[in-house]
C-alpha cells in the first residue's frame, strides 16, 4: 500500500477519468483566467475579491464569521484573513468581533463593497453566459448543476478543508 492507502500499481485514473479530469482542469484554469481578466479590467476587482463579496452579499445581513466564509469559498482561514486585510484597506469589507462568539471575527460587506459587487456583476454574468453556458441547452445546465452540487457536497464532506 502507498502512503495514501492506494495499492501499489493501481492506475491513478482510468482513461475516461483522465480525459474528464483533464477537461475539467483545463476549463477551470481557463475560466479562472477569463474571470480574473474581466473583473480586473471592468471593475478593478480580482476573482478572489468577487468571491468574497458574493459570499458576504449572499448572507442575510452581509455578515459572516471568518470560518464560515472561508469554508463557503473554499479557502484556508489564514488566506481569507490576509485577503480581507487588503479588502478592508480598500473599503470593500470590514472586520468586527463576532456577535455570537467573543473569540471569533466576522467579516461584513460595506456599502462600497456592495456598490463594487453590483457594478461588477453585469460584466461577470455576461462573461459566464458567453463562455460557460452558451454551448449548453437547459437540460445540460440542469444535469451539470446536479453533478456539480453532488461533487461539491462530496468534497466538503470528504475533503480536508
Amino acid at each position: 500500500m502507498s502512503r495514501k492507502g492506494q495499492p501499489r500499481g493501481t492506475p491513478w485514473l482510468t482513461p475516461a477519468q483522465q480525459q474528464t479530469w483533464r477537461s475539467y482542469m483545463g476549463l477551470s484554469l481557463q475560466m479562472t483566467y477569463e474571470m480574473n481578466r474581466q473583473l480586473s479590467e471592468d471593475a478593478d476587482l480580482s476573482l478572489a475579491d468577487y468571491s468574497v463579496l458574493v459570499a458576504l452579499a449572499d448572507s442575510e445581513d452581509g455578515r459572516r464569521g471568518l470560518t464560515e466564509l472561508a469554508t463557503e469559498i473554499g479557502w484556508e482561514r489564514s488566506r481569507l484573513s490576509h485577503h480581507l486585510k487588503r479588502m478592508c484597506s480598500r473599503g470593500l469589507t470590514e472586520r468586527h468581533p463576532s456577535r455570537t462568539d467573543g473569540r471569533a471575527t466576522d467579516a461584513t460587506l460595506t456599502s462600497a463593497g456592495r456598490v463594487a459587487l453590483e457594478s461588477a456583476s453585469a460584466g461577470h454574468v455576461d462573461l459566464v453566459q458567453r463562455l460557460f453556458f452558451a454551448p449548453l441547452d437547459e437540460t445540460d445546465v440542469v444535469s451539470l448543476g446536479e453533478v456539480l452540487d453532488r461533487l461539491r457536497t462530496h468534497v466538503r464532506d470528504a475533503g480536508t478543508l
